[in-house]
């Protein structure tokens, strides 16, 4: 199993150090800096030998070059972006895998936020880098994508194991809590993750990651078939986009 380290950077982004103890590679997901990674590795006593970018925003990739000069690293980045990720090196998509070490993910193409996201899923760490996403209660902008493409993005996800931890890329949960339970006010399961985030937030504390077990029962963007949610979008049997649809507008204008 993988070593998971978070870094947290900027004003609320998370980066992660991936390590393999078996072979000693460790991969950075998104470097958004590069100062913090460093240090992060001398305190680990580990050598960077990939980066793994989900997607071409700035504060996913904006250590690439850097990292890539000092450590003669491997970048792995989206096939549909390639041309955005500075100094990619392999290109992946959707149903092919990546190993790191004794590792392997399976990847992912889950457009919506850009249109050429990616995520990494490692089954035997039970570890999903799902970037921007898919976040603790709440779900990626869609900069250059649609309601339909981010559904199907997200939906990949319901076919992975409950116990998958939720590796995303920003510290966005209690926002996104207080946006989740205007919509589905009755949802007992919100109702006492808000408390538990609110209480971890008071102290300083990350929420992240999740489980995609919290995440199905929780999120509103994973439950467009909740009938409490349909009833508070005035939307009661509707199809699961046109309600995906509303609640990313809805939390757009929140």
């Amino acid at each position: 199993m993988l070593e998971i380290h978070q870094i947290p950077v900027l004003s609320d982004n998370y980066v992660y150090l991936a390590h393999d103890a078996a072979s000693g590679q460790t991969a950075v997901v998104d470097p958004a800096t590069t100062d913090e990674v460093f240090a992060a590795l001398s305190d680990k006593g580990w050598n960077l030998t990939h980066i793994l970018n989900t997607h071409h925003h700035m504060d996913h990739v904006g250590g690439n070059l850097v990292l890539k000069e000092a450590t003669n690293c491997t970048i792995v980045g989206p096939r549909a972006d390639a041309g955005r990720i500075p100094g990619i090196d392999i290109e992946v998509g959707d149903g092919d895998t990546y190993t790191l070490g004794s590792s392997t993910a399976k990847v992912f193409d889950v457009a919506g936020h850009t249109r050429g996201h990616i995520a990494y899923w490692f089954g035997d760490s039970d570890a999903l880098f799902c970037g921007d996403t898919l976040f603790a209660l709440g779900c990626g902008r869609l900069f250059e994508g649609t309601p339909d493409q981010m559904w199907d993005s997200l939906s990949k996800f319901k076919n992975l194991p409950g116990e998958t931890k939720v590796y995303c890329a920003h510290e966005y949960t209690q926002a996104n809590a207080a946006f989740a339970i205007t919509v589905e006010p009755n949802n007992q399961a919100l109702i006492d993750r808000k408390a538990w985030i609110d209480a971890a937030r008071a102290e300083g504390k990350s929420t992240v990651p999740s489980t995609l077990a919290e995440e199905f029962a929780t999120n509103p963007f994973m439950r467009p078939d909740s009938i409490d949610l349909q009833r508070t979008l005035g939307l009661e049997g509707a199809d699961l986009v046109t309600v995906f649809a509303e609640t990313r507008k809805r939390k757009d204008n929140f």
